[in-house]
């Protein structure tokens, strides 16, 4: 049976293109990519380690998409090589607020310390530190 190994993008449907690349690089330290489709529209992506973020505009959304797209509606793990002391301080200094955390919770490969926030469009971000 043929198996996946790994994730390479996934999309985020966002009230502001702009709005949610400022966020995502300046508090979680992304880089933006302007690049075109296959259909030859303009797109936006966030880029991090090997993988992307696909940005969609509300209303604006690219064929194929989900069933229903939505603002809002991710809950997103990034694992980080900082102590999420850092990360406290790092999101103090961005005026970001910490609804919960540091807190210890098990990630795909064993124990994380996790800090969560939410992004523009209140998605859940929730960064993390591996403990394995």
């Amino acid at each position: 049976m043929p198996t996946v190994t790994s994730l390479d993008h996934l999309v985020l449907t966002v009230n502001s293109i702009e709005a949610t690349v400022g966020f995502y690089e300046t508090v979680l330290g992304m880089t933006s990519d302007i690049f075109v489709g296959t259909d030859g529209t303009r797109r936006v992506a966030l880029m991090f380690g090997s993988q992307k973020i696909n940005l969609h505009q509300v209303g604006r959304e690219f064929d194929p998409k989900s069933k229903h797209p939505t603002s809002g509606s991710g809950d997103l793990c990034f694992l980080s090589d900082h102590a999420i002391d850092d990360w406290v301080a790092h999101l103090t200094n961005h005026l970001v607020t910490i609804e919960e955390g540091p807190i210890q919770r098990t990630g795909a490969l064993g124990p994380i310390l996790s800090v969560y926030v939410r992004d523009p469009d209140q998605n859940l971000i929730e960064i993390a530190q591996p403990l394995y």
